[in-house]
């Protein structure tokens, strides 16, 4: 008698943990990116074009920089919202401090929302921070190598840095 009454107030109380722990969870913040750069604490976000010979093998490449230990993991999909189409872009994975996502311009067309889902440090199953855009910033730069982009990634990262509130 004295386990069963034991037992169902450790059951009790457990429901009571689980759900102020549900209650207290941060809640996943959504932005949406308006240009090519994108900057909040501890992660930045810079998007470029490599063109191509054709449309085809043009590719646009998204440089993230961000403090992993702050952000530990980033998933990137990719969605019609009027189809309800989507696709993975990138599978939920660890994030390191520099990361570039490479996408075929083309595949805007078709899915043309993009969510970059941040997962901080612990694993959760809810990212603590979504930036989705709608197609391809107008702003973006195109560039006709590898490395070109890749100045232009270090020069904006700086400026980002440089600018009062830099991140």
């Amino acid at each position: 008698m004295i386990m069963r009454v034991a037992s169902r107030r450790l059951v009790w109380l457990l429901g009571i943990l689980a759900s102020v722990a549900a209650f207290s969870a941060e809640p996943t913040r959504e932005v949406h990116g308006a240009g090519d750069a994108y900057a909040a604490p501890s992660v930045a976000l810079v998007w470029g074009v490599v063109r191509g010979a054709t449309e085809a093998s043009t590719t646009v490449v998204v440089r993230i920089v961000a403090d992993p230990a702050v952000y530990a993991a980033i998933a990137v999909t990719a969605s019609n919202p009027f189809s309800q189409k989507s696709s993975e872009i990138l599978r939920r994975g660890p994030l390191s401090a520099r990361t570039d996502v490479r996408v075929p311009r083309s595949q805007f067309a078709d899915t043309p929302r993009t969510e970059w889902a941040f997962y901080p440090a612990g694993a959760p199953e809810a990212p603590a921070l979504v930036v989705f855009y709608l197609g391809v910033p107008d702003s973006t730069p195109e560039f006709a190598s590898d490395a070109a982009l890749d100045a232009y990634f270090g020069d904006r990262f700086a400026r980002m840095r440089a600018a009062p509130g830099g991140k």
